[in-house]
């Protein structure tokens, strides 16, 4: 069964593609010389995508196209390449930016990893992120749990930066775990205006434009990797995030032009 359907999985390979580095055929520095040919990139990358949705080990994917010890090297070449990291660079609506934290467990420890104070002090995760008004994700940070949120909100409001000029006016909207004093500090340090909710009032009457960071939280939820973080090293948690983060936006932007476009593969019914 496949991880995900091919209306789906096509488009991002396409994307994916275009960010890797250009690569021969066989290995040039491999020590025995140009013995076996290189495995094939698409052949990783699903592997990759399997290992995301499904969160099981590497060894439980590998077979006889591709082994666990290539799917972690070449993951690891792509990381070094940034590949990851820019594949998630697409938003739409920044006039407002709704940003919210979510906890998730990391049983293996590592560096993101702490104890969470929803599991009985056992290895948790904490990740912050920020989504555009239609809830599709713009930047996010994780970190080892931390008694407040403050502390993730500055490292995720300065990953905006790389989505170049926010409009004028942009708000970021948050809610009171944030606290009331630092956080308007914080945003103005970013050139944004910070709207927090407030205890004692009605939720729904706060939550026009924050519950899309909620959704984008529970949709990054259903990637068993991320739910379950079984990676130690930071630039493997951040890649697997950044892999999310692609699919829920490529996910978002099929769906809106479901209606409204006709192509070749476009699905059956609306995604």
């Amino acid at each position: 069964m496949p991880a995900l359907p091919s209306w789906l999985t096509d488009p991002l390979w396409d994307q994916f593609c275009e960010l890797l580095p250009m690569r021969g055929e066989f290995v040039p520095d491999h020590p025995l010389g140009c013995h076996r040919r290189r495995i094939g990139d698409r052949i990783v990358f699903d592997k990759i995508v399997q290992v995301l949705v499904f969160g099981c080990g590497y060894r439980k994917v590998a077979d006889v196209s591709c082994s666990a010890t290539t799917i972690r090297g070449r993951r690891d070449e792509w990381i070094t390449a940034g590949v990851f990291e820019r594949l998630e660079l697409i938003v739409l609506e920044l006039s407002d930016l709704p940003v919210d934290g979510c906890h998730t467990k990391a049983p293996c420890g590592g560096e993101v990893a702490g104890p969470s104070p929803v599991d009985r002090r056992k290895g948790g995760m904490k990740r912050s992120t920020a989504t555009d008004a239609g809830g599709i994700p713009a930047r996010r940070g994780h970190r080892p749990w931390q008694p407040a949120r403050l502390p993730l909100l500055a490292p995720t409001l300065k990953r905006l930066e790389r989505l170049g000029p926010l409009p004028d006016g942009a708000t970021v909207h948050l809610d009171a775990a944030y606290g009331t004093d630092k956080r308007a500090r914080t945003a103005e340090e970013h050139g944004l205006r910070a709207e927090v909710a407030v205890k004692g009032v009605a939720a729904p009457i706060q939550n026009t434009r924050r519950w899309p960071v909620e959704r984008t939280n529970a949709w990054g939820n259903q990637f068993f990797k991320i739910a379950r973080c079984t990676e130690r090293r930071a630039e493997v948690t951040d890649a697997y995030l950044s892999m999310a983060h692609a699919i829920i936006t490529l996910r978002r932007l099929i769906r809106r032009s479901w209606s409204l476009y006709r192509w070749d593969t476009r699905p059956a019914k609306r995604p």
